[in-house]
């Protein structure tokens, strides 16, 4: 195995935590000290053993984080494939192979791959007196909810995990891998939609959100209009088309967020990725912009809840990063907050009173100030709360998807209305929560 992967060219550089390459050099060390003496001593052969264990152990770590199955060595190499970002396959995502002599070298480590996918454990496992390597070539993995794997990673391995078994050479594999590329990208924004940022461990690190919300645009009801506009700008921001950043404003739980989310999973096998910023790390967007702007993707900026204490600066740098800096935002880049408020910014009645003594002599300038970062956002869309029509309509389609048909109209309507008004008010949250309620409830 180790003679396979030293020959690697284009997928050189897998790392030293690569499993691949930990597992080759395990298995390197064991026919050196096979061949070097007439005989392997024990303790060397159980250290063998537990190191190769210890690999094992690793592999079903990942096969539950990505829902493996069947045949774990195989879709471990699959993923390695479309997680690894080199020039070669950064090149390929999202447009597809090119004509170039680095395709010699590609289909040279196509056929290596090939002959580890196909890789023939059984002389080893007799020697080392072990079966491992039997039972994940032909495993059944227990069957888990959706929302304790990475589903969208999982489908997308299995799917070229079987193409690539069933290929008959490197041309093949060439062409399925680069067709992968093209058709959903490579490494960690290829496979996943949502992204965080963090700094724990110093460097600015984007990482996958494995899980989220497969919401619909559908299943917000109402507010077509609010709808319509922002998959009109999202829309001509995938298609390469000039867009605007979007406020979406407006009363708690109205469907702010929710819009927003449900935009992702519409958009997002056209190429729209997501990354979540807190108002606390506005700071790091310079930094986040730099990881993302040469990449075949169109990215959100989410900023959910956004708004900003009169004592709070972090808007400066917002106000600099979507215009007024020197270095152009790219465009593969837009920001989309939510806020339930309209000029994001607080104000006071200092800021506008003209008859009290206020220490800013240029009022004019400390308002403006204050507005000129909503005034940066080309759209911004209202999202009100509803009337009592418009919230008793939440509330029956609400109830008609979930399939509550035990009470009468007129009952639906009366328990709506009394629950608005010891649980929030009107609003379509308020309504989810109410249909909740009666759902749970044991009839």
């Amino acid at each position: 195995m180790y003679n396979l992967i030293s020959k690697l060219v284009v997928y050189k550089n897998l790392g030293d935590n690569c499993l691949l390459v930990k597992l080759a050099d395990v298995i390197k060390e064991f026919d050196y000290l096979s061949e070097s003496r007439e005989k392997i001593n024990h303790i060397d052969k159980e250290n063998i053993i537990s190191r190769i264990y210890t690999l094992i152990n690793e592999l079903l770590d990942i096969a539950t984080v990505y829902g493996f199955d069947n045949n774990l060595w195989q879709n471990y190499l699959a993923y390695l494939l479309i997680s690894t970002e080199n020039p070669f396959s950064i090149i390929c995502e999202k447009s597809g192979s090119k004509e170039g002599t680095v395709n010699i070298f590609a289909k040279s480590d196509f056929k290596i791959f090939k002959d580890l996918f196909h890789y023939d454990f059984t002389g080893l496992e007799e020697k080392l007196g072990i079966n491992c390597f039997s039972i994940i070539t032909n495993y059944k993995a227990i069957e888990k909810n959706s929302t304790r794997y990475n589903k969208n990673v999982s489908d997308k391995v299995k799917m070229i995990c079987d193409k690539i078994a069933a290929a008959k050479d490197e041309d093949e594999i060439f062409k399925i891998v680069t067709d992968f590329y093209r058709d959903y990208g490579v490494g960690k924004f290829g496979l996943n939609k949502a992204f965080r940022i963090s700094k724990e461990k110093g460097d600015l690190e984007i990482i996958p959100i494995i899980n989220t919300r497969d919401v619909r645009l559908s299943d917000l009801v109402g507010y077509e209009m609010q709808k319509q506009k922002l998959v009109e700008n999202t829309k001509a921001f995938v298609e390469g088309k000039k867009a605007n950043n979007v406020l979406l404003y407006g009363d708690s739980g109205t469907g702010k967020s929710t819009s927003v989310k449900a935009i992702l999973n519409e958009f997002y096998d056209r190429g729209l990725r997501m990354i979540e910023i807190y108002k606390h790390q506005i700071k790091e967007l310079p930094e986040v912009i730099s990881q993302i702007k040469n990449r075949n993707y169109k990215f959100i900026l989410y900023m959910d809840d956004l708004s900003f204490e009169e004592f709070e600066t972090e808007y400066k740098y917002l106000k600099a990063v979507i215009e007024g800096g020197l270095e152009n935002k790219p465009d593969n880049i837009l920001i989309y907050a939510t806020s339930n408020r309209r000029h994001l910014i607080k104000e006071t009645w200092k800021d506008r009173s003209d008859m009290e003594y206020n220490e800013d002599i240029h009022r004019s300038d400390t308002i403006e100030e204050k507005l000129s970062l909503v005034q940066r956002f080309g759209i911004t869309i209202n999202y009100s709360a509803p009337s009592r029509d418009e919230y008793i309509k939440i509330v029956k389609e609400l109830a008609a998807r979930e399939g509550i048909s035990y009470l009468s109209e007129d009952e639906l309507i009366a328990q709506a209305n009394r629950w608005e008004l010891y649980n929030g008010g009107l609003s379509g949250r308020t309504a989810q929560q109410f249909i909740n309620y009666l759902a749970g409830k044991e009839i």
